[in-house]
């Protein structure tokens, strides 16, 4: 049986490479109604979940 765990997690670690690189190359344009980096904090959420799915997808296979 195909694991979804696998695309997933690819998905959410390339996505949250790409806010991540986003929130570091941009942190003079900070949310509107925040000080805070919110791409930076986003996409590193997305990318310890991506991590975390892309591990147990790989475990498991």
């Amino acid at each position: 049986m195909w694991d979804l765990r696998l695309p997933s997690g690819l998905f959410f670690t390339l996505i949250g490479l790409i806010l991540c690189a986003t929130g570091l190359a941009g942190p003079t344009h900070p949310a509107p109604l925040t000080d805070v980096n919110v791409n930076l904090y986003a996409g590193a959420g997305m990318l310890a979940f991506g991590g975390v799915m892309l591990w147990l997808g790989l475990r498991r296979s």
